[in-house]
């Protein structure tokens, strides 16, 4: 796709620097830098962003940083760093909205019904730290197995990774170079930028809306996906329907 440019080499050496002192502190780090859901203790405000720049393992940062590389550079040259850099960082922020928005959604209705049985919020705190030190919990008559299992979750499940941001940027990319064609690995076909990238979006819709993975593991973060691109898309369509190219932020 070209050159590398400067920002996106730069975010592609913020990411290693993170993931190789994850290496080194271990849960720490994702104590401290991860994106927790609000109302555990482990929240910062600060893993809003740094959580962008954190992976589960090689894999995940890989895959990640092969796109950024793949279509960062293409779309900066096209945009500007500065509408580049607000892209990213706004599509982060949007997958920080959907996912804990779908995290709140499991967490409250278990919370609701332990409120209803009689517990206080208190007792409820107890009860998941306890769940979390012990890895077992009693099942109460009243409460499905199911809803108290999506809180604990929720609770527990802290999100990590660039690829809400990314997202951001392939949804631009799509509505920038709608019709560029595109090979991926294994078919020798090609296809066009907004099939290609919109249906992995649908993909992960899907997942979001079922909870079952097409490609990939189980865990991924769907909602974080669709937000960074949802995001990216409407951000680049703005800009693209107002002649963004007469007036690009340097």
């Amino acid at each position: 796709m070209g050159r590398i440019t400067d920002t996106v080499k730069a975010i592609l050496i913020i990411n290693v620097i993170f993931f190789l002192g994850t290496l080194s502190l271990g849960e720490q780090a994702y104590n401290f830098f991860a994106l927790w859901f609000p109302k555990n203790d482990n929240f910062q405000i600060w893993q809003i962003i740094t959580h962008m720049f954190m992976h589960g393992d090689a894999g995940h940062i890989f895959f990640n940083m092969f796109a950024l590389y793949m279509f960062g550079s293409h779309l900066e040259s096209a945009i500007g760093q500065r509408k580049f850099l607000f892209i990213y960082f706004s599509a982060g922020l949007g997958a920080v909205a959907f996912q804990i928005l779908f995290t709140y959604f499991q967490f409250q209705p278990g919370y609701q019904a332990y409120i209803e049985a009689g517990f206080t919020p208190d007792q409820i705190q107890i009860f998941i730290n306890d769940v979390i030190s012990t890895g077992q919990y009693r099942v109460y008559d009243t409460i499905p197995k199911e809803v108290t299992e999506r809180m604990i979750k929720a609770f527990v499940t802290p999100m990590v990774g660039a690829s809400g941001a990314i997202f951001g940027v392939l949804a631009a990319f799509a509505v920038l170079f709608p019709n560029l064609p595109l090979y991926i690995i294994f078919i020798p076909i090609p296809i066009k930028a907004k099939y290609l990238i919109g249906g992995y979006f649908l993909m992960d819709l899907y997942g979001g809306i079922t909870g079952q993975a097409i490609l990939g593991p189980s865990n991924v973060a769907h909602w974080a996906h669709i937000g960074g691109a949802v995001i990216g898309f409407i951000t680049m369509w703005y800009w693209k329907r107002n002649s963004f190219n007469q007036n690009r932020w340097y």
